[in-house]
């Protein structure tokens, strides 16, 4: 029997953004200067395949600073790429611990951002969700009380500051790009005062994604993100799919996940991943989409990136193997 005939429209860009590969470099590049272990202040970047990866490499995740042992603060901390409060680096140097941060500089700019807006007198406004760690490292950039969090339309037409005229606003550079705009429409209703950042908050990466997915989902049976459950870019592309048109569409971490007796009989299938999530997962699940179906892969690219930062000045002179290479690029 000859297997169905199904397309796979692969999205580009999709996966690893560059604020991602600059952390799993830093962790990568720490390990190779300075030795195993390697600490990592929560999870580096939200994708298990990831840490399980600079697990084995020598790397110990940690959700707070005094999990290190004493006889191990000489070794490097490393801090995640979503950011994190002023408190922290703070309690690292209390410790006496070395820190390398690898919060990603479009985080970093946000949190400026921020302080701008503080700095100059008005109250800030994050657009974010509750809890995430990028939304827990912005509002610990300013003094508790200085910074209101706003999640939903309804939060924002609920909202009532003490001074309406002297507002200004950031966002989680992770959200989903329409449902934001309708947020920020609704606080600029309500507040024409309000004060924009002086660059949009939502990052490249996510906003690429998001357009690639949008393009492609028209006419997808299903629709296949590539990401971690607490992935807040990878959810939102979820949510992006099944709004442009796609029948269905659902996260996946691993291919193992794949539940082909509910997927059934399809004809088009989108695929993309979120910006944590590396592409040897995604060719894993093509894998198993070539081992049940006749299937052609197709490129749906909306945009080409070729950002790079620049990791930590203190490993810049590292020098990684080509199978470091492989695993910082998701390969």
């Amino acid at each position: 029997m000859t297997n169905s005939p199904l397309t796979i429209l692969l999205c580009g860009p999709r996966g690893f953004c560059a604020g991602v590969d600059r952390a799993i470099q830093i962790v990568v590049l720490a390990l190779k200067r300075y030795g195993a272990p390697v600490y990592v202040r929560h999870e580096i970047v939200h994708n298990r395949y990831v840490v399980e990866g600079l697990e084995a490499k020598g790397a110990i995740f940690v959700e707070e600073l005094d999990e290190i042992p004493v006889e191990h603060r000489q070794q490097p901390v490393v801090f995640s790429a979503h950011g994190v409060p002023k408190s922290v680096p703070a309690d690292a140097e209390t410790r006496n611990l070395f820190y390398l941060d690898a919060t990603c500089p479009l985080v970093s700019k946000v949190h400026k951002q921020a302080m701008r807006h503080e700095r100059l007198g008005r109250h800030v406004v994050l657009i974010g969700h509750a809890g995430h760690p990028e939304v827990i490292g912005t509002m610990g950039q300013l003094p508790e009380g200085a910074v209101s969090l706003i999640e939903t339309v309804e939060d924002a037409e609920r909202y009532e500051p003490a001074d309406p005229d002297n507002l200004g606003f950031v966002t989680q550079t992770t959200l989903s790009v329409q449902d934001t705009a309708a947020v920020i429409a609704k606080l600029q209703e309500r507040f024409p005062n309000l004060t924009a950042p002086s660059a949009d908050s939502i990052c490249y990466a996510t906003t690429n994604r998001q357009e690639a997915v949008s393009a492609a989902a028209p006419g997808c049976d299903l629709f296949i993100i590539v990401g971690a459950p607490n992935s807040s870019n990878s959810r939102r592309l979820v949510e992006v799919a099944k709004r442009a048109g796609a029948k269905d569409a659902i996260l996946v971490q691993r291919a193992a996940e794949l539940d082909f007796d509910a997927i059934g009989e399809i004809r088009t299938l989108g695929l993309s991943a979120g910006a944590s999530a590396p592409e040897v997962v995604v060719n894993e699940i093509i894998e198993a989409f070539r081992a049940r179906f006749d299937a052609t892969v197709e490129l749906a690219e909306t945009a080409i990136e070729n950002e790079h930062f620049l990791v930590n000045r203190q490993l810049r002179d590292v020098e990684l193997t080509v199978d470091d290479m492989a695993f910082v690029n998701g390969r």
